[in-house]
């Protein structure tokens, strides 16, 4: 017989949780939809070979749970029964259309049912078509902007507004792109599939890449009053890790993912009391989350194991994030290293901001005069012109090598350019230190 707790007596018990809100059936509606709404599109998608009418019928779902579930109760599995009604859904709507004929031979015997099974019979299915709507919502004939609010709004379950609020964009604006990304996939007739061969790869990485700049968006927000936008980030790192688990044998996916976790494990160290930024060489290092730091370990390994050539531009990014991630004191970071994986990545993804970073490594392993060598070579560069973080690492340079009032400049000059108030704050500041 098991005990009672201490001080607890057996008709004390507490009611069982409800984690899916089963008391409240208007609070289980939306946790379930926003959990299960990409799995519910993808599907959708693959019978109706269209992400923006796949998106209405799911929607269409939605209501009718919204209609029976206060009445009849959340059912056992209300994510098959909202998959299994916007299936249904999906089937009455190519009934409906005047080549049926040709759709129903298309898609097959299944559709010839007037009901849909109350779950797919196939989990991996499932897990097919959403690949199937990660590679959709990511084509490149849609621009970068369109993409991720694409991709947050189907496959990150965010709606218009939270796009809008996060990337302190119009609302109007937000909907427009996504209205005709809707537009643009289906006139052009893309495929709802998953690429193979060279398309393929050409195609993971816009994928990859639109990740990886919702993540920097929540990581170092480009404008507005805050630095950090935690709720990107974890929409950024949860795709990603769906990502890993949909293709476990493509590298950069595991390396973009084992990325996304060094860098997330550092939020909690990354601002002050009051929001201000913390610099690197500042931050509580006991702060960073080592459970997150212990996955990206793990994701780097698969991206190793998966690697049958030469590490990519994810992989050295995830490799230089990973030397920061074993110090467990600033002093103790392993520069030499970083600065020779920047160069690998110099040649791999060329880019005047990797040369950036490059400088800045080379300064603290070979000392801050060459560092400010390498950075002087980029002053020319047109994608730097408004870089507020190209004057930022010219002052910081300037100041180790004690020629305060060059600094002082390079500093004011940075917050004029910067976007975010938090770091215009802070550079504003360390101009004064300079001046005192």
């Amino acid at each position: 017989m098991s005990q009672q707790p201490p001080g607890r007596q057996p008709d004390d018990r507490q009611p069982p949780a409800d984690p899916l809100g089963a008391a409240d059936p208007g609070h289980a509606i939306e946790t379930v939809f926003r959990m299960e709404s990409p799995r519910i599109i993808a599907g959708v998608a693959r019978i109706v070979r269209d992400v923006g009418i796949a998106e209405e019928l799911a929607q269409d779902a939605l209501v009718a749970a919204l209609e029976q579930w206060p009445r009849d109760g959340v059912p056992d599995n209300p994510g098959a029964w909202l998959m299994a009604a916007a299936r249904h859904r999906a089937v009455d709507l190519i009934r409906r259309r005047e080549n049926y004929a040709r759709k129903l031979q298309a898609i097959g015997r299944d559709l010839e049912t007037t009901a849909p099974p109350e779950e797919p019979a196939d989990p991996e299915d499932i897990d097919d078509d959403l690949l199937r709507l990660v590679f959709t919502a990511c084509h490149p004939v849609l621009s970068a902007e369109a993409r991720i609010a694409l991709t947050l709004r189907l496959l990150g379950g965010l709606t218009t507004p939270e796009i809008a609020r996060a990337f302190l964009t119009p609302e109007p604006t937000v909907a427009q792109r996504i209205v005709r990304a809707k537009r643009t996939l289906a006139t052009k007739n893309v495929d709802f599939e998953v690429p193979y061969g060279p398309e393929r790869a050409a195609r993971l990485g816009s994928v990859l890449d639109v990740i990886y700049l919702i993540f920097n968006e929540g990581y170092a927000a480009t404008a507005g009053d805050d630095l950090l936008r935690p709720a990107l980030c974890e929409d950024a790192l949860r795709l990603a890790r769906v990502l890993s688990g949909l293709m476990p044998k493509e590298p950069e996916v595991h390396a973009l993912t084992s990325l996304l976790e060094f860098q997330a494990s550092r939020t909690a160290a990354r601002t002050g009391p009051n929001g201000e930024p913390v610099l690197l060489r500042d931050q509580n290092r006991r702060r960073w989350n080592r459970m997150l730091i212990a996955r990206g370990i793990t994701a780097l390994g698969h991206a190793d194991a998966t690697s049958t050539g030469a590490p990519g531009p994810y992989a050295l990014q995830a490799a230089i994030a990973a030397c920061h991630a074993h110090a467990y004191t600033y002093e103790e970071t392993d520069w030499r290293t970083i600065a020779t994986l920047y160069g690998l990545l110099a040649a791999r993804a060329p880019s005047p901001v990797v040369e950036l970073n490059r400088a800045v490594a080379v300064s603290m392993a070979e000392g801050p005069a060459e560092g400010l060598a390498l950075v002087d070579a980029l002053a020319a560069e047109p994608a730097l012109k408004d870089y507020h973080l190209l004057p930022s690492v010219r002052g910081d340079l300037l100041e180790r090598l004690g020629r305060t009032a060059e600094a002082r400049e390079e500093f004011v000059r940075a917050a004029g350019l910067a976007r975010n108030e938090r770091e215009r704050e802070m550079l504003l500041g360390r101009a004064g230190k300079c001046r005192s």
